[in-house]
C-alpha cells in the first residue's frame, strides 16, 4: 500500500469503531481490516494494539479454547469517547475532501 503513513490514523479508528462493537482478536482485526484494503502484518498490528491499550483506548484479556488462548481486546470508556469526537472530525474532513466533486 503506498502512502502506509497516511493510513495509520484510520486503522486505528477501524480497530477502535469494532472493538467498541463487540471484542476483536488479532487475526479477526488483520482480516477485516484486509476487505477494506488495509494490508497490516502482526509485526505491525500488535504494537498498534498494545499501544492503543496503553493509552486506555482499549483494554485485554485472554480467552482459552481448551487448550489455545487468545488475547482479545474491547473499548474502553475513554475509547469510545475519543471515538465519538474522531466520527465528527471524520465528517468535517469527509465534507471538505468531496465537496467539490
Amino acid at each position: 500500500m503506498a502512502d502506509k503513513d497516511l493510513y495509520s490514523g484510520l486503522i486505528r479508528l477501524h480497530i477502535l469503531y469494532h472493538a467498541s462493537r463487540e471484542p476483536i482478536f488479532g487475526l479477526g482485526i488483520m482480516e477485516e481490516l484486509a476487505r477494506h484494503g488495509y494490508k497490516i502484518s502482526p509485526g505491525t498490528l500488535y504494537p498498534v494494539l498494545h499501544g492503543l491499550e496503553r493509552k486506555g483506548y482499549l483494554r485485554s484479556r485472554e480467552e482459552r479454547n481448551g487448550k489455545q488462548a487468545r488475547r482479545v481486546y474491547l473499548s474502553t470508556a475513554r475509547g469510545k469517547r475519543a471515538l465519538e469526537q474522531a466520527k465528527l472530525k471524520v465528517r468535517e474532513l469527509f465534507g471538505e475532501l468531496f465537496e467539490e466533486d
